[in-house]
């Protein structure tokens, strides 16, 4: 197979294997990104050796190792602690004054991935006096990634440019007391997890996760198409209480969406909302 342009019958082909996804597995990729999943199919192939998008879906249909394979290859991982330093360095400034004058916050970070931004959530609510009173639930519908989240454990390679991201956003102590360095990998400490909730929740096909005062989904909206962007908005919507924050990825926006007029801008360059007192 020329893994170039699909042809119109590798996108039927494509099609058919979202619809047998959804039907044998539950999973529901149907309406993300066109580019995103043929990008991460076609990447299977080449590492399967399969010569169609047909082969593939037969195979994942009988064999779930396959499957598991595709899921991690559909999974968007790509993140980092303290990502956009500016997006936590606006939070510090411009909504967590507020924040210190509830009782007790509930935050929701969705699409949490592999965990960098929760500890770097951790990080700064504990800088700020925050962490004690906070619930923090961190989801993905990624079993793999979850588990990895719940280790704190990352390779210590990205340490240096980590250190660099929390300096920039703000940070007010030296990174390297957040963490313990063990061989190839540095270990976040323990205490860090004490107010995390980490689960597996699907923004496609799961309902409302909690009653929140804040939603942080960031870079993930931007492989959903606009009609699954609207329905994950208005989940969001939902669990947020009025007066609430919702924070998105630096190309991924309220305007045009179901949500638009609802929410007031707080920072239009780092995309964070809040959300109107009717």
């Amino acid at each position: 197979m020329e893994h170039q342009q699909p042809t119109p019958t590798e996108n039927i082909e494509l099609e058919l294997l979202l619809q047998a996804m959804y039907l044998q597995y539950g999973y529901d990729f149907r309406d993300y990104s066109r580019a995103h999943i043929k990008r991460r199919v076609i990447h299977r192939l080449m590492q399967s050796g399969l010569s169609s998008i047909s082969e593939l879906q037969h195979k994942i249909l009988h064999d779930p190792l396959c499957f598991e394979k595709l899921i991690r290859d559909l999974s968007i991982n790509v993140t980092e602690m303290f990502r956009n330093p500016y997006f936590y360095k606006s939070m510090r400034q411009n909504v967590i004054p507020l924040l210190k004058t509830y009782p007790f916050l509930k935050i929701w970070i969705a699409g949490c991935s592999s965990g960098e931004e929760v500890y770097s959530f951790a990080i700064l609510l504990k800088e700020e006096g925050l962490y004690e009173r906070t619930q923090i639930y961190a989801t993905d519908f990624n079993h793999d990634v979850i588990q990895k989240a719940k280790t704190g454990v990352y390779p210590i390679k990205y340490i240096k440019e980590y250190t660099a991201n929390y300096q920039q956003a703000g940070g007010k102590h030296s990174f390297s007391n957040y963490y313990h360095a063990s061989n190839d990998s540095v270990i976040f400490d323990p205490e860090l997890k004490k107010q995390i909730v980490f689960a597996v929740h699907n923004l496609v096909t799961d309902a409302v996760f909690a009653e929140v005062n804040m939603v942080i989904c960031r870079n993930v909206l931007i492989y959903f198409n606009r009609k699954l962007q609207n329905k994950v908005l208005d989940i969001f919507d939902e669990s947020i209480l009025p007066g609430g924050y919702i924070g998105l990825g630096s190309k991924e926006t309220l305007q045009f969406s179901s949500l638009d007029g609802r929410y007031k801008t707080v920072d239009a360059k780092e995309k964070i909302f809040k959300k109107k007192i009717e």
